[in-house]
């Protein structure tokens, strides 16, 4: 347990900080998902993606991930969107 008056302000903050972040990674995993989602069913949602790559972006400037912890899942999502826009364009094989 903290003694100093310092110490205890230190707890206090880290709670607060703890709980912006936690929110801020959990809605960065559902932009992902959703984006993912919407490239599962074989379309390219650029609403999605461009929400999900937003919302990565917002997360490293804020020091919530690395940025190149952002930049790897948004490269990530980039090649599955480029598959997918691949499938499309080759059309239903027979």
């Amino acid at each position: 347990m903290a003694n100093t008056k310092s110490a205890k302000k230190r707890i206090r903050s880290d709670a607060r900080k703890r709980l912006r972040n936690q929110a801020y990674r959990s809605r960065v995993k559902t932009m992902i998902k959703k984006a993912e989602q919407a490239l599962a069913s074989g379309v390219v949602d650029e609403t999605a993606l461009r929400l999900a790559y937003s919302t990565l972006d917002k997360a490293a400037v804020k020091g919530i991930i690395h940025k190149n912890n952002a930049a790897r899942r948004k490269s990530r999502l980039a090649q599955k969107a480029k598959k997918v826009a691949l499938a499309a364009q080759a059309g239903p094989v027979a």
